[in-house]
């Protein structure tokens, strides 16, 4: 769970590549309940696209980051 060089040291930070579904947005859930104040970066082989509304009904925003690597990366925040 070693964090990119782009990332702040506020951000707690998954690699979640290689992880077969549903182990990813598990372990995204449980960071968020562990750390609910802090923002989380995951990294995923594809796009997580049922991650979506489940972090919109519960009260998270995310941005996807550029990745030129192929990979997915979402910063995940509490919504103000």
């Amino acid at each position: 769970m070693a964090a990119p060089s782009d990332a702040s040291p506020e951000e707690l930070v998954l690699d979640l590549r290689g992880l077969e579904p549903p182990e990813p947005l598990l372990r995204v859930f449980a960071a968020l309940d562990a750390a609910p104040d802090r923002p989380l970066r995951a990294r995923f082989a594809r796009e997580p696209f049922p991650l979506y509304p489940m972090l919109h009904a519960g009260g998270w925003t995310h941005r996807r980051l550029a990745r030129c690597d192929g990979c997915v990366e979402i910063l995940i925040t509490r919504r103000v």
